[in-house]
C-alpha cells in the first residue's frame, strides 16, 4: 500500500479509537461473565486481594487463592466459600419457584470452588511449582490477578539491599513468572486475561520510596509490553487490564499525608471503590483503569510540563514529601519491636 494512503487509513483508526473510546464514556458496555472460569489472584490474603477475590466469587468464578499467609489466604477462602453457599441457596430457591409456577427449572451447572495455595511470589521456582500444582489440581487458569505487593518503608538509604530485592521480586518480577507459568495455555485456546494491579505510582513518583517506585514503573513496562506482543501475535482473545490506583486506604501506607488543604478533595481511597472500579474495567475489558480519573491527568502533565514544575506543583500539593510521615512511623514500630525483643 502507498505509505501515503497508509497513513490517511492510519489517521482514520486512530480517530475512530477516540470515537469509541468516547462512546463507552456515554453507553456503558455490558460486562463479560467470568461463571464457572478459574481465576488465580496472588496476595489473596488480605487487602484488594481479598476483595478481588470475593467480587468474582459473586461472579461465580472457580477461585485459586494465592498467598505467603496460610492463615490469612484461608481466613478468605471461608468467606468466599459463604458466598457461594448464598449462591447455591439463591438458585436451588429460585428453582423451586420456577417448578411451582410449572416453569422448566434452570439451575446454574456451575460446581462452585475455591483452592488455596501458600506461595512466596519472590521465590521463582515456589512459583512454578505451585502453578504446576494448579494446573493439574484445578485445571486451565482464564484469569490471572497479579495483585501481590509490598513496602519496605525507608529511604533508600536506609533500606537494606534485601529489603530492595524484596519489593522488585513481589512486585514486579513476580509478574514474569506467574505470566510465564499460565500464558501457554491462554496462547493454545486464545482466550484469557491478564490483570496486573500497579499503582499510580507506577505512572509517577514521589520521594522516599525509590524502591516501590521502581517496582511498579517495571510492573507497568511489563504489562504495556505484553500486551503490545498479544496484540502482535494477533491473540485478541487474550485481554490484559492495568489497574493503577492513587493511594488505596487498606493500611498499606498508613500516614501517608498530603497538604492538609488539598486532603479532602483527594483523600486515600476506600478499598471496595478502588476494587469496584476496578473490577468493572476488567470485565469490560478495559486496557487501563487509573482511580481517580484525576491520575489521567496528573500522567499526562508529568509527561508534558518541565521537571522543575513537576516539583513546584508537588510542592504546592504537599506530594513531594507525603510519604515521609509514613517511613517515620515504619521507623518507630521498627525501634519499638527491636528494643520490645532487646535488640
Amino acid at each position: 500500500m502507498n505509505i501515503l494512503l497508509e497513513f490517511f487509513v492510519v489517521t482514520f483508526k486512530v480517530l475512530w479509537a477516540f470515537v469509541l473510546a468516547a462512546a463507552k464514556w456515554l453507553v456503558r458496555p455490558k460486562e463479560k461473565s467470568v461463571a464457572g472460569q478459574v481465576c488465580l489472584i496472588t496476595g489473596a490474603g488480605s487487602g484488594l486481594g481479598r476483595l478481588f477475590a470475593l467480587e468474582f466469587a459473586r461472579r461465580r468464578a472457580l477461585l485459586v487463592l494465592w498467598d505467603i499467609n496460610t492463615q490469612s489466604n484461608e481466613e478468605t477462602a471461608g468467606m468466599v466459600r459463604h458466598i457461594y453457599r448464598e449462591i447455591t441457596e439463591e438458585a436451588a430457591a429460585a428453582a423451586q419457584r420456577a417448578a411451582g409456577n410449572g416453569e422448566e427449572e434452570v439451575l446454574p451447572h456451575c460446581n462452585l470452588q475455591v483452592y488455596t495455595y501458600t506461595c512466596d511470589v519472590s521465590k521463582r521456582e515456589n512459583v512454578y511449582l505451585t502453578a504446576e500444582r494448579v494446573c493439574k489440581e484445578v485445571g486451565k487458569v482464564s484469569v490471572l490477578v497479579n495483585n501481590a505487593g509490598v513496602v519496605s518503608g525507608h529511604h533508600l538509604l536506609e533500606c537494606p539491599d534485601e529489603l530492595i530485592e524484596r519489593t522488585m521480586m513481589v512486585n514486579c518480577h513476580a509478574h514474569f513468572w506467574t505470566t510465564k507459568a499460565f500464558l501457554p495455555k491462554m496462547l493454545e485456546m486464545n482466550h484469557g486475561h491478564i490483570v496486573t494491579v500497579a499503582s499510580s505510582l507506577g505512572l509517577f513518583s514521589t520521594a522516599g520510596v525509590e524502591d516501590y517506585c521502581a517496582s511498579k514503573f517495571g510492573a507497568v513496562g511489563f504489562h504495556e509490553s505484553l500486551s503490545h506482543e498479544l496484540k502482535a501475535a494477533d491473540k485478541d482473545g487474550i485481554k490484559t487490564t492495568l489497574v493503577c490506583p492513587y493511594l488505596v486506604d487498606t493500611g498499606m501506607f498508613r500516614g501517608c499525608r498530603i497538604r492538609k488543604e488539598i486532603e479532602p478533595f483527594l483523600p486515600p481511597l476506600k478499598p471496595d471503590y478502588c476494587v469496584k472500579q476496578a473490577m468493572r474495567a476488567i470485565l469490560t475489558d478495559q486496557p487501563m483503569i487509573c482511580t481517580p480519573r484525576l491520575m489521567y491527568m496528573v500522567t499526562f502533565m508529568k509527561s508534558i510540563l518541565p521537571f522543575e514544575a513537576v516539583v513546584c506543583m508537588y510542592r504546592f500539593l504537599g506530594a513531594d514529601k507525603c510519604m515521609y510521615p509514613f517511613i517515620a512511623q515504619r521507623k518507630q514500630a521498627t525501634n519499638n519491636n527491636e528494643a520490645k525483643n532487646g535488640i
